[in-house]
């Protein structure tokens, strides 16, 4: 099982349900081919650096997981097939990001 981190970025036209829905179809996708998720982050609605398929903003998502790595194209496959993503990047974590992705969550727990 690896480590992996996948951040997406959804259209901002979509509405509140329809950004829930999405992201419990591919969280539900990861758990059912054998994902243990560590953690699930909703960013919000962000400005983009340039424009994406002629928008200004997105909504940003965070997925931490550990899964076979197999599963990771056919995730990706299915991002691409998915009209609601305009970008996504998946990252396989090392030791070191391991470490420094859970003393982001502790800081973030702190927080709230």
């Amino acid at each position: 099982m690896n480590h992996y981190e996948t951040v997406f970025i959804l259209n901002p036209v979509l509405s509140e349900d329809q950004i829930k829905e999405t992201v419990k179809k591919y969280e539900d996708f990861l758990v059912s081919n054998g994902a243990k998720m560590i953690a699930k982050e909703d960013w919000g609605l962000k400005k983009l650096a340039y424009p994406i398929q002629n928008k200004k903003s997105g909504f940003y998502h965070l997925f931490e997981y550990t899964v076979p790595g197999e599963v990771i194209n056919p995730l990706e496959v299915e991002f691409r097939r998915d009209e609601r993503f305009m970008r996504y990047l998946t990252v396989a974590l090392d030791k070191h990001a391991i470490s420094w992705a859970e003393r982001r969550r502790v800081k973030l727990k702190q927080k709230a």
